[in-house]
Parts: structure tokens; sequence; C-alpha cells
């Protein structure tokens, strides 16, 4: 049997418990044709990239599954016919990645990159060379008309 990762997108206006039950009814689909699901990641409810038949957000869920292809074809085909599916990308991996996903780790806070808040190797601000500017009186100076010029 082949490693697959599947991803779906749910529609919007159902609840957690109608994903639970998709997440329920696909993997019955695997386990049936002799699959067996690795591991389930409900991404949650996200934005969109752009608008999917009228929705602006989905319930994303990603099922990493051990299983041979007939059934992943046949738990496409099912995807493919219900109506709270907008989208599904199947892919075939050699392994599983070990862990958590990206997107479950971009919700942690500890591994995020910090910002840069001036270290050693930037020089402090009274160093940093300043741009020549002219004052504001300079600056009337030239703008305003001599006598022999005025009209």
């Amino acid at each position: 049997m082949a490693n697959y990762e599947n991803v779906f997108i749910a529609r919007q206006d159902i609840s957690a418990t109608q994903v639970d039950e998709l997440i329920e009814a696909f993997s019955k689909i695997i386990s049936d044709e002799g699959g067996k699901v690795a591991l389930v990641e409900n991404w949650g409810l996200r934005s969109l990239a752009y608008k999917i038949k009228k929705n602006r957000k989905g319930h994303y869920v990603m099922m990493n599954l051990d299983a041979p292809s007939a059934a992943v074809l046949e738990m496409e085909r099912q995807m493919g016919i219900n109506e709270n599916v907008l989208r599904q990308l199947t892919i075939k991996v050699d392994a599983f990645a070990e862990g958590p996903s990206i997107m479950m780790r971009a919700n942690t806070r500890d591994e995020r990159p910090r910002r840069h808040t001036g270290g050693d190797d930037r020089p402090a601000r009274d160093d940093r060379p300043r741009p020549s500017t002219v004052s504001n009186d300079a600056a009337k100076e030239v703008a305003a008309p001599t006598e022999g010029e005025k009209s």
C-alpha cells in the first residue's frame, strides 16, 4: 500500500460536528477498502484566497492515508459527489512527515520568527548618517522673491 496525503475544504456554513461526520465517512471508505487513516488534522475554519462557490471561508482538514489506490480513488469520487466539499487534493508521498504539519505548527507562538529589534549588527540610532535637510527659514528665503523681482 502507498502513502497519501489528502486535504479537503468543506463549506463554511456547516458545523464542526458535520465536518467530523465527513471525516468519519471518508475514513470509513478507506478502511472498508483495506486501508488505514494514519493521522487526521482539522485545521479549522480559515479564509480562502478567493471565493469558491460563493464561500469566503472553509473548514480545512488533512488526512494521512496508508491505503491502496482503489480506496483513494473511491474516496475522491465520494468527495466530488458531496455538496459540502468545495475542493480536495490528494498527493502520493514517500513517507509521512514527523510531528504536526506546518499549518498546526503555525499556531504555536514559540516557533514564530521574531522581529528584528536592533541587535549588535545594526549601528545605534545616533550613529546612523542623517540626510541633509534645508531648514524652514532657508527654504522661505529661497522661495521669497527679491525686491527687484517684484512687479
